[in-house]
């Protein structure tokens, strides 16, 4: 089972970052043509919040399962809350829009916020050792 969770976890960030991308190019468009905040821009954007937050999930259950092969060391932490952080910068506009009224929702919160969470993504997978898209081996 420990080995299916992490075949998840790393097949899932294929898909984590194509929302992330579809979200972010959705934001910069309505940014740059000055739209109105619109659904999709809600949908896509909680799409990939919610992904992330999955897969911020599934890493934490095999944490706790004990089956990680390397212990947990300082690489391992760093993962850990690189990812946390980009999971809490992904929510952070959802949370905010949601509260603004329909006049004052922006798409340029978003478009940074994805830029942000990304980046924290790649550092968070850089710290254990491995590329953005490069495949796992267990």
């Amino acid at each position: 089972m420990a080995t299916g969770l992490l075949h998840l976890h790393s097949g899932l960030r294929y898909i984590v970052l194509l929302v992330g991308a579809i979200a972010f190019v959705w934001a910069l468009y309505g940014w740059l043509t000055r739209r109105d905040y619109d659904r999709m821009m809600r949908i896509s954007a909680s799409a990939f919040a919610g992904l992330l937050h999955l897969q911020v999930l599934i890493g934490f259950i095999i944490l706790v399962s004990g089956r990680l092969t390397g212990g947990i060391g300082g690489a391992l932490i760093g993962h850990l809350f690189m990812m946390l952080f980009a999971a809490v910068v992904a929510q952070i506009p959802l949370s905010v829009m949601r509260r603004r009224p329909p006049e004052a929702r922006t798409f340029a919160p978003h478009a940074i916020s994805i830029v942000v969470a990304f980046v924290l993504i790649w550092v968070g997978i850089a710290s254990i050792g491995r590329g953005l898209l490069e495949a796992a081996v267990f």
